[in-house]
């Protein structure tokens, strides 16, 4: 039996993250101390805090001797929301419901994701490609990832946090700030779908989220009733549908291609 010893240079870092609205502390989550203004922008428009990124006028990032506080400013129609969702608790890692207040903050008045069809293949070459776009993965195995493909599966924004829904809000912050039509490709993530991750990615304005695991029955029923396109377990040669099955389309042929575009049947 081989033994290996760590070394805590490939330990994921993990500490207390506090976002304070406008001076109102509304949560403590355990999070990688990297990318926080996306952190910050992301978790606002996700959790329904601001409806737009303009809304967001400013993220200061405090380190403390126990942690790290984001000071951030947002718009002052919108700090009546911070009381009606304000959490109490400290969320553990990875844990997008520690310190709600009520069973009514649970599921989000959602809109309708836009209506997205998506290429297998270019699914399946996003999935592959991700690992390699991973360096905190690559160096202590022990954090999530969340990126934005093109709809021809190319990568063009990662983001990684201990958490998965931390490097989701990361990544939708980090799309807001680059301007991403998100309409013009689709969200992967490398943990299960649960129905928050659901819920943040229709957030987005996203029509698509791929995962590597499976979702649970209520993500799947809430991408079913709010038109968002969800496939899991995606692997090299193949991938489950949870959702609108007849919007994922196989690679079309040179020679279906030459008849879609001179019309010849």
């Amino acid at each position: 039996m081989k033994m290996h010893t760590a070394l805590s240079a490939s330990l994921a870092d993990e500490v207390p993250v506090a976002l304070v609205f406008n001076g109102i502390s509304h949560a403590v989550m355990m999070a990688t101390p990297l990318h926080l203004e996306d952190f910050a922008l992301g978790f606002a428009l996700t959790e329904g805090l601001v409806d737009q990124a303009s809304h967001v006028y400013g993220v200061e990032v405090i380190e403390q001797s126990q942690g790290i506080e984001l000071q951030i400013d947002i718009a002052a129609q919108c700090e009546a929301r911070l009381k009606e969702r304000k959490r109490s608790m400290a969320g553990r890692t990875g844990c997008g419901l520690c310190g709600t207040d009520s069973l009514e903050q649970v599921k989000l008045v959602l809109p309708q994701a836009p209506e997205v069809h998506l290429d297998i293949q270019a699914m399946q070459r996003a999935h592959a490609g991700l690992r390699a776009l991973q360096p905190l993965k690559l160096q202590t195995g022990a954090t999530h990832a969340a990126a934005w493909s093109d709809a021809n599966g190319a990568i063009h924004i990662v983001r990684e946090d201990v958490g998965r829904h931390n490097a989701l809000d990361k990544l939708i912050g980090a799309m807001s700030k680059a301007h991403v039509d998100a309409t013009q490709g689709f969200i992967c993530i490398t943990s299960r779908a649960s129905f928050e991750m659901v819920q943040k990615t229709i957030q987005s304005g996203a029509g698509a989220l791929t995962a590597v695991s499976a979702p649970t029955r209520l993500a799947a029923d809430i991408a079913q009733s709010h038109n968002l396109l969800l496939a899991g377990q995606v692997r090299s040669d193949t991938f489950t549908a949870y959702s609108f099955p007849e919007r994922f389309t196989p690679t079309a042929t040179t020679e279906q291609r030459e008849t879609e575009t001179h019309g010849h049947p």
